[in-house]
């Protein structure tokens, strides 16, 4: 979600599970976890349900300004684990040579200035990092990626996704690559800045009241270097309601997104209702795009006043989709998982993620692991304590395999805002502490108490599996 910047072009404020429970509605089933048990904590290099935590780093040590906003990305290939946030006066990347136990110090990506905002960032097949964000210049707001072939050492490469028309509205971009090297950006794009008026959050960022919010992709051919038109992904263009999708790319080139629809009341004055998470797909490289499923019924919408980036999509070893989003519903945030084992045709009955019973933010998200494995993290403020970091694993044969743990050791401040995304990412035999096994990196903005930030800081985690 955006971060409202005195240019006013986005959603952000300026930066100065089984155990099988209980049916409670047709298709979905609530954790055994009943509201409010207390979570496992696991103390260093000791495991707690399957989770062993072996380092803890600040990554954003050096900036000692508000950091937030971080997205991740590993390089398969090797012990590479990136990061990238909104601080150090732009958009700031920090990368691990050793399967994310040590950082080295971060850089401000080339392209990027105060306010730009939303940083994404993907690995290619080749090993090339791309990092993307969104910018607001000359009348313009659109994405900017930059691209680097040193493995994040250095950006050579920036390009800029400019629209054909000024005055426009744009937001948060997700960024992926095919198997055959093509780029892809999804990002939230209006013909009018104009039409879109927000609901802000002193604690948070800021939601959408009304606008012409539609979800578009452009994709690259050539590495980042140029880019081709906008298509449009979510039916109803130039106001879907549709906003905020993230993307994978399947081993065949298949292309998934899920995303959060809103629903348009007036054409004229673009008011809207809740929203709902659909998936969608494409099998010509994003040119044309099938009909959107919705997952989770009618009742469970996400309120128009929901601050945070709500929704993600995973996919395991085997192939199986899985997403994650949260809603809110008497009086309740909940976080939820739905998974597909048909390539996102249909989708199972919602198994539910966050023990609270509380209308706390959860930010959700997922990761694939292996076969009929994912692995999901939310960062929450349930706690009287603050904001803290916590993941649990989920098999489609067993239902949850662990109860919630913490990751984070901290809380931090409530009043302090984390970033709208956190950074989730399966280690497959990259990590030298753990040769040959399973790992997870997770990173999360976080304004605890004892660090020499005044505002959030970015941590990062090796967690291995057990």
């Amino acid at each position: 979600m955006p971060f409202l910047r005195p240019h006013a072009a986005s959603r952000h404020v300026a930066l100065s599970v089984v155990r099988a429970g209980c049916v409670i509605a047709a298709g979905i089933v609530a954790t055994s976890a009943a509201l409010g048990v207390p979570l496992r904590v696991p103390a260093a290099g000791q495991p707690a349900d399957g989770f062993t935590v072996r380092h803890i780093t600040d990554v954003s040590e050096p900036c000692k300004d508000q950091n937030a906003e971080v997205e991740q990305a590993v390089d398969p290939s090797g012990p590479y684990v990136y990061e990238l946030w909104m601080g150090c006066t732009g958009i700031a990347f920090a990368r691990s040579v050793d399967g994310g136990m040590h950082f080295g110090a971060p850089i401000g990506v080339p392209g990027s200035v105060r306010s730009s905002w939303d940083p994404a960032v993907a690995v290619a097949p080749s090993g090339t990092v791309y990092a993307s964000f969104m910018i607001s210049q000359d009348g313009y707001t659109y994405p900017v990626v930059a691209a680097s072939f040193d493995h994040g050492a250095t950006f050579p490469q920036v390009s800029s996704l400019v629209p054909p028309k000024r005055r426009n509205w744009g937001d948060r971009d997700f960024i992926a690559v095919g198997p055959d090297g093509a780029l892809y950006v999804t990002w939230d794009y209006g013909p009018s800045a104009a039409a879109v008026t927000y609901i802000c959050n002193p604690a948070g960022s800021c939601a959408f009241a009304t606008g012409d919010l539609n979800v578009v992709m452009q994709k690259s051919t050539d590495g980042g270097k140029t880019w081709g038109p906008i298509v449009h992904v979510s039916p109803g263009f130039p106001a879907s309601g549709g906003d905020s999708a993230p993307l994978l790319i399947e081993p065949d080139g298949r292309i998934d997104v899920e995303y959060q629809g809103y629903h348009i009341t007036n054409d004229v004055t673009y008011t809207m209702t809740p929203a709902h998470s659909y998936f969608t797909t494409s099998d010509d490289g994003g040119a044309t795009w099938s009909a959107p499923v919705q997952v989770g019924p009618d009742r469970l919408s996400m309120s128009k006043a929901e601050w945070w980036i709500d929704g993600d999509l995973g996919r395991d070893a085997a192939g199986n989709l899985y997403i994650t989003w949260d809603t809110q519903h008497d009086g309740r945030d909940v976080g939820w998982l739905s998974y597909s084992t048909d390539h996102g045709k249909t989708w199972s009955g919602l198994q539910r993620v966050t023990p609270d019973a509380d209308n706390a933010t959860h930010i959700v998200e997922v990761v694939g692991g292996r076969g009929g494995v994912a692995y999901v993290g939310w960062l929450a403020d349930s706690s009287s304590r603050g904001y803290a970091q916590y993941v649990r694993a989920f098999s489609i044969s067993r239902g949850w395999s662990s109860e919630p743990v913490r990751i984070s050791k901290q809380f931090g401040n409530a009043a302090v805002w984390p970033g709208d995304t956190f950074g989730i990412s399966v280690l497959s035999g990259v990590n030298p502490a753990t040769p040959g096994d399973q790992s997870l990196a997770l990173s999360w903005g976080s304004a605890v108490a004892d660090t020499p930030h005044p505002h959030s800081a970015i941590f990062e985690a090796v967690v291995s599996i057990t």
